[in-house]
């Protein structure tokens, strides 16, 4: 299971969001409203994000691989409330 890192607990607070481990197969965190509603799940297991390559390898190489995930998920992201508005917000 995922461990959700600090980084990502002050983001969903600065969005007025409560973030759990996902219980959903492929996915690391589930997003909820403070008063609990599920918003949605986000991030695929199996993959780095920005917190964890901060924990792994450090704040330069963790920036260099935020800019490429930026980059090859522009249309993504752009879309607010969507799920990759939510990974980018919440995960890089």
């Amino acid at each position: 299971m995922y461990r959700i890192k600090p980084y990502t607990k002050r983001k969903a607070r600065k969005l007025g969001v409560k973030v759990k481990p996902s219980n959903r197969p492929g996915k690391k965190i589930d997003i909820f409203t403070k008063t609990g509603e599920y918003i949605t799940s986000v991030g695929a297991r199996g993959y780095n994000d920005y917190p964890t390559y901060l924990e792994k390898v450090g704040r330069e190489l963790a920036e260099a691989r935020r800019k490429m995930y930026k980059k090859r998920h522009a249309a993504d992201r752009a879309v607010k409330w969507s799920r990759g508005w939510w990974a980018d917000q919440l995960l890089w």
